[in-house]
Parts: C-alpha cells; sequence; structure tokens
C-alpha cells in the first residue's frame, strides 16, 4: 500500500474528515434531497476511510483479525477508488449544468466506480497474495495473475478520475471568481499530484513486468506526492466554504473599525434601552457591528430635533469652497449637523419632537470618516462644548 506519514498522521486526518462529515449529517437528514450535501458527506467519508486503512498499523490489524494475508489491501484499494469517484461526483454535481446532464453524467459515474470496487474485491479473490506485504504490495505481486490486473484497475480508475476532476476545476476556474475559483485553482493541482502518485506506481508495475526492481518508486516517490496532494485538496475545498464566511466577517471588522469616530462622537448622547449595555468579548463581528449600527443611529434618533439645516447649508458652503466635491460637501454637511447638534443635546428622558434623521445604516461610515474633514474641525472649535450625559457603550 504506501508508506511515509506516521500511523498518527493517517489517525488524525481520517479523524477530523470523519467529524467534519458527522457534523454535516444533521442537515443531511433535514435535506435528503440536496445532491450535493449528498455528494459531500460520501467524500468526507471515503477520504476518512482512506486514511484509516491505509495506515500501516490497519493493514496490519485486519490482516490479523481476517486470517487473510494481505486482505487489507483490496479494502484500501476499494476506499481509494470510492474516494476517487466520489471526488469525479461532487465535481459534476457541483459545477453549473442542466440538470439532466448532471444526472446522466452522475450515474455513470457512480455505475462505473461501483464496478470498479467490484472488479478489485473480485480479482483478489481469484488471485494468491499469501505473503503479507505491508508497504510494497504493488511491487511485490506485479507480476502475479490476476492481483497484476487488480492493482492496475485500481491505479487506472484512480487515475482517470483524478485527472478528469483536475481538467474540471481549471476549466471551471476560467468562469468564476473569488474563493470559488481560488478554491478550484487550489485543487486543480492537489488532484494532478494524485495522478503523478499513479503514473509513478504505473511505471513501477510496470518495471516489474520487464523484469527491473524500481520499487523505490512505490515506497519513496510515490508518498511525496500523496501527502502535498491531500493538503492542497483540504485547502481547496475549504475556500469555497470558507470564504465568503471569512470575507463577511473581514468586512464587519472594517466597517466596525470605520464607524469608531461616529460612535465615539455620539455615545454620550443619551439613548434608551440596550444601547447602553455592553457585549461579551465572545460576540462576533456582526453582531458587534449591528450593535455599533445600532447605537449610532439611537443616538441620532435623539438628536433629530436639534439638527439645524441652517448649521448644513453653512457648512456645505464652506466645503465647497475648500474644492470638495458636491457629494464629499453634502456628506462633509452632515457630519458638521451632527456635530453641532451633539452640542446642544438634551437631557436624559426628553421627549422627541422631530421625525427620524435622513440617514440611512449605508450612510454611516461616509458621515464617521467625514468627521475628519476641515469643516468639522473648524466647527468644533466654535460649537459650545457639549453637556455631560449619560454614556450608551
Amino acid at each position: 500500500m504506501t508508506h511515509g506519514p506516521s500511523n498518527t498522521a493517517f489517525y488524525i486526518c481520517g479523524a477530523l474528515l470523519l467529524a467534519i462529515c458527522l457534523v454535516k449529517l444533521p442537515a443531511l437528514f433535514r435535506r435528503r434531497q440536496d445532491t450535493l450535501l449528498r455528494v459531500a458527506c460520501l467524500l468526507l467519508l471515503t477520504a476518512a476511510l482512506v486514511f484509516f486503512f491505509a495506515a500501516p498499523d490497519s493493514i496490519a490489524a485486519l490482516n490479523r483479525f481476517t486470517g487473510v494475508p494481505n486482505f487489507a489491501a483490496p479494502v484500501a484499494y476499494s476506499a481509494m477508488a470510492a474516494f476517487s469517484g466520489a471526488s469525479l461526483l461532487l465535481i459534476i454535481n457541483w459545477r453549473p449544468s442542466p440538470p439532466e446532464r448532471t444526472r446522466r453524467a452522475s450515474r455513470v459515474c457512480v455505475a462505473v466506480y461501483s464496478l470498479v470496487v467490484v472488479a478489485i474485491v473480485v480479482l483478489f479473490r481469484l488471485g494468491d497474495a499469501p505473503v503479507e506485504q505491508l508497504t510494497l504490495f504493488d511491487g511485490y505481486y506485479a507480476t502475479t495473475p490476476y492481483i497484476r490486473e487488480m492493482i492496475v484497475v485500481y491505479l487506472l480508475a484512480q487515475g482517470a478520475a483524478t485527472l478528469s476532476v483536475s481538467v474540471l476545476c481549471w476549466r471551471w476556474s476560467t468562469q468564476v471568481h473569488g474563493s470559488l475559483r481560488a478554491g478550484l485553482r487550489v485543487l486543480a493541482p492537489a488532484y494532478l499530484l494524485h495522478v503523478c502518485y499513479d503514473v509513478v506506481k504505473l511505471v513501477a508495475v510496470g518495471a516489474a513486468w520487464s523484469g527491473h526492481d524500481l520499487n523505490f518508486l512505490i515506497d519513496r516517490v510515490a508518498p511525496q506526492f500523496a501527502a502535498p496532494s491531500a493538503l492542497l485538496a483540504v485547502t481547496g475545498f475549504s475556500l469555497p466554504l470558507l470564504g465568503p464566511r471569512a470575507a463577511e466577517t473581514l468586512g464587519s471588522l472594517r466597517r466596525f473599525r470605520a464607524l469608531a469616530p461616529l460612535w465615539r462622537e455620539l455615545r454620550h448622547v443619551p439613548t434608551p434601552g440596550a444601547g447602553r449595555m455592553s457585549l461579551p468579548w465572545w460576540s462576533s463581528p456582526a453582531v458587534r457591528l449591528t450593535w455599533r449600527q445600532t447605537s449610532i443611529y439611537d443616538a441620532l434618533l435623539v438628536l433629530a430635533p436639534y439638527l439645524d439645516t441652517a448649521v448644513r447649508d453653512r457648512a456645505h458652503l464652506a466645503a465647497l469652497s475648500r474644492g470638495v466635491d458636491d457629494r464629499g460637501a453634502a456628506i462633509a454637511a452632515d457630519a458638521a449637523m451632527i456635530v453641532a447638534a451633539g452640542a446642544q443635546r438634551p437631557a436624559a428622558g426628553r421627549a422627541r419632537t422631530a421625525g427620524p434623521p435622513p440617514w440611512r445604516p449605508h450612510d454611516l461610515v461616509p458621515l464617521s470618516r467625514a468627521l475628519a474633514s476641515p469643516v468639522v474641525t473648524d466647527l468644533r472649535g466654535t460649537a459650545v462644548p457639549p453637556q455631560k450625559a449619560v454614556r450608551h457603550d
């Protein structure tokens, strides 16, 4: 089978993949008609089995438990063939395509790799492999009738699937963008490395047929392709899943920080309820952003009766005179009006007598940035110092 990483590495990788599969099971039970989710779970399960069955200790244990020398060989090869078929099946269902075409390709893929697994079992049963081989099974039995056919079937089936996945991922990556494109660009070389793994083993097997001993390719060279292939594959499948969430988190953090000047400007305005509460330290960036936006908007609601359009008009003209474009001048004028209203803010509990402020959540970041404009700075020098009020941070 394979040689390289320790048993612990095999078992840790297998356990992680199995854990991810188990986490997805509740969603699978809720969405039983979701073909893509079913295939993703199948891929995770077969990948976990590959790691479990490929560990040298597992190979020896399976052989001892069954009493059949090399019984682990068809088990491990069947698991790897199933993983290869599941990889191809996932790409077939993941990539946008007409439903009927996807179903037809899926049926062909399932049928072909089911036959491959059956062929591996039958050929092993017909052959004779009496000497246990934990790491050099492919080379040792490369010339044994039926066993050699089993080895070639497994390597060719696995190589065909991984090469197809690599080509499909690269072609698809030219049609998409963002984290999906990045994930596909990582998956393409990941599966191409696995093709190299199969080719190296086939070269060693072919050499044995011609009377040459290239077994070092099996236990020394081939594993050098397997480890990076597995790492890149996990990364490639993770990027499209985690990329959007990571981008959303980073966007929330950037917006949260961008709102800091406006929040500091308004945090002394007395507002009712939750706006005064502090969030627990484990709150997500999205929750913190929502809290900050709510706090700011609550303060703007309190200041609404004190928003003076005359202040805004003067600030707008001052900004235009400084060469600011009309949009920038309008935002700076709004920020100046808010600062002036804060200087006249009411005592806690004073009733609001005007309608809501004209700004919406998407207006808050430009307002926050405009607080650093020269127009607002000049206004602060002439504004009446604000009264002390209850904080809501």
